[in-house]
């Protein structure tokens, strides 16, 4: 099974609460919700620069999401990278 098809099974497999579930994704400057739990962040290149992108996770299903910060892509924002389990 390649890694990209094993990745949209997990998705698919995952069951975001109601606050993630309202999260727009791809999209930027679209709010997260009240119980993301800020992580750390990195700085990743692109063409026009270097981007930030901060790591959250939600205290109330543990869906691990990203937000890139880019202000030249209006299609940056939000995305969900997977499942953390709170530790």
């Amino acid at each position: 099974m390649s890694k990209d098809l094993a990745r949209q099974n997990e998705l698919k497999k995952m069951e975001l609460c109601a606050s993630c579930a309202g999260i727009q994704r791809n999209w930027r400057r679209a709010p997260g919700h009240a119980e993301l739990v800020q992580g750390g962040n990195r700085k990743e290149e692109r063409e026009h620069g270097l981007v930030t992108i901060t790591r959250y996770r939600c205290d109330r299903c543990g869906t691990a999401w990203e937000y890139e910060n880019d202000k030249a892509n209006l299609h940056a924002g939000w995305s969900v990278v997977g499942r953390q389990l709170a530790t």
